[in-house]
């Protein structure tokens, strides 16, 4: 199983970046996606996920500047983060993870560094 993310970088305050991250290995399609960060220091948090059956959630921080989606023909989950904030810095993974028989069944990526500074 492969989670790979791309699309980090340095943005300045109040830009825009979209995050990706592409499955491989898993029937994608089953799976609950999600994005989470871990800013330094800090414990990593849930920052949106999006079910099997496209439902949506998201943390309170990032609710109406962030939108995740996911294009199940192309085993793909998107973060798109606009008006970002220097508090938005952090490692973003990508999470895979369903319900197994007797625990859930979780996967993860190596993560993308995003900067937000000016």
């Amino acid at each position: 199983v492969q989670l790979v993310e791309s699309g980090g970088g340095l943005v300045q305050p109040g830009g825009s970046l979209k995050l990706s991250c592409a499955a491989s290995g898993i029937i994608f399609g089953v799976y609950t996606m999600g994005w989470y960060r871990q800013a330094p220091e800090k414990q990593r948090e849930l920052v949106a996920s999006i079910s099997r059956g496209d439902s949506t959630d998201y943390a309170d921080s990032v609710k109406g500047r962030f939108t995740i989606s996911r294009d199940n023909a192309k085993n793909t989950v998107y973060l798109q983060m606009n008006s970002l904030k220097p508090e938005d810095t952090a490692v973003y993974y990508c999470n895979a993870q369903r319900k197994g028989r007797d625990y859930p069944i979780s996967y993860w990526g190596q993560g993308t560094q995003v900067t937000v500074s000016s």
